[in-house]
């Protein structure tokens, strides 16, 4: 009996020490963005998560996520503009049907309960550098996870050159999870 004991325990220390891994769910979960068209901020959203996160506040340096989005999912609840905007000189859905997002490395912020993601996004092939805050709320099921970043759309030939598209826009992440 002892030593059963013995391995619960040890078994349940090995999990607190180990990150633990998460898979990304649509539900509960926002993938938002906003940009300015001919002055007015418009937006979408995608949904399609899928990856895994490995995630352990005691232990950041094992944390490591992987995640995805379809872009062919894109709702900027405009059908037309959806169409359009999933085609070659915008997301190339045919060809480029996932954005991704790696982490490099996840490191805790100077504000409590919050922490910091360095890794990279890859949008139509194209892969940038991308750090930005987040926070990780515990929930029944594993975390939520709140970000938001910029990106320039043109960086990852999104859309050419326009005088009326902002080439700037605002990302902004409510991810949730399961074990």
């Amino acid at each position: 009996m002892k030593i059963y004991k013995l391995f619960l325990i040890s078994l349940f220390i090995n999990q607190l020490a180990f990150a633990q891994t998460y898979t990304p769910t649509d539900a509960g979960s926002n993938v938002h963005f906003v940009i300015k068209n001919f002055g007015i901020k418009t937006g979408g959203d995608f949904t399609g998560l899928k990856g895994s996160i490995s995630f352990n506040p005691a232990k950041l340096a094992d944390s490591k996520f992987n995640v995805s989005v379809s872009a062919t999912t894109i709702n900027t609840n405009n059908n037309a503009r959806d169409k359009h905007l999933r085609k070659t000189e915008y997301f190339n859905v045919e060809k480029y049907a996932d954005i991704n997002i790696t982490s490099t490395k996840i490191s805790e912020s100077t504000n409590a309960g919050r922490y910091f993601f360095t890794g990279n996004i890859t949008i139509k092939g194209v892969t940038k550098p991308i750090q930005f805050g987040f926070g990780a709320s515990p929930s029944t099921n594993g975390y939520v996870f709140n970000g938001e970043f910029e990106l320039n759309r043109r960086d990852f030939g999104v859309g050419g050159n326009s005088m009326s598209l902002s080439d700037k826009l605002k990302v902004t992440l409510s991810i949730a999870t399961k074990k």
